[in-house]
């Protein structure tokens, strides 16, 4: 007899996985999509529809009226808003990621794919190495999957150059920290250069290129390289929508005006 009634960890288990697949990428013939069905004992099917069912919940899928069962469940929505609703991300994270690595039935050092060798052997350090780690793979994979794995200024579909770049510095907002809307898909180069203020995005989502590099605009480089951003619109993500404010912060604060 199927089993109807998902417990919490399984539906936590499943929120994490939502976060961190792109939404067109949610079938039922996925890879992590059957991984994750193996590991909690149910159909492919069954935990695809469970993510569809979260992703009715999101605020940015639902403005394309994306609608998973008429209903839903309330659990469903109970675990959305302790998790997303919230925005205690960290613990979003690292709690996601330890349920998950209980019903692998493996440490969460093993689950997440950490190299315990950089690790210290033991101790509150190791704890904390292993919780910061665990939660920086988490943003990664959530901030690469909400964009398609694309830098959302040149298009760029090459994971290894690519940086799931803050907003507001990792340093300067302890409590979004772990926020993907406090995050861009950006390639190497263009993450460098948000970081240091010589470009930024505006409030209406396009790239404005600071006064340092439109004086050497001349330069064959930066025709090539940032000049055919200018003013564009930025590829917006198929869901954590950065955040206007995160946005009027790094150009108030980081972009290079002058």
């Amino acid at each position: 007899m199927t089993r109807n009634i998902w417990s919490r960890n399984e539906l936590i288990a499943a929120f994490n996985l939502y976060c961190k697949i792109p939404f067109s990428k949610i079938h039922y013939s996925h890879p992590q999509v059957v991984e994750l069905a193996r590991i909690i004992g149910r159909t492919p099917s069954s935990v695809a529809l469970k993510l569809v069912n979260f992703a009715r919940l999101d605020p940015k899928l639902q403005s394309r009226n994306v609608a998973g069962m008429s209903h839903g469940s309330k659990a469903e929505k109970e675990i959305w808003a302790e998790f997303y609703g919230n925005g205690n991300w960290e613990d979003l994270a690292y709690q996601s990621e330890a349920v998950l690595a209980r019903l692998k039935g493996e440490s969460i050092e093993q689950s997440a794919g950490l190299d315990t060798a950089t690790l210290p052997k033991d101790g509150k350090m190791r704890q904390r190495m292993i919780k910061v780690r665990v939660n920086q793979n988490f943003f990664r994979s959530a901030v690469l999957a909400a964009y398609n794995s694309r830098c959302c200024i040149t298009g760029l579909p090459v994971a290894e150059l690519l940086v799931a770049s803050h907003i507001i510095p990792w340093a300067k907002d302890e409590k979004n920290r772990m926020n993907p809307a406090n995050a861009l898909c950006l390639n190497l180069l263009h993450d460098k250069a948000f970081d240091r203020g010589l470009i930024t995005i505006s409030t209406d989502y396009r790239l404005k290129l600071s006064k340092i590099l439109l004086m050497q605009k001349k330069n064959a480089a930066v025709q090539s390289l940032f000049l055919p951003y200018e003013n564009q619109p930025i590829r917006l993500p198929n869901r954590f929508l950065p955040d206007t404010a995160f946005l009027e912060y790094h150009n108030n604060v980081i972009f290079q005006k002058g």
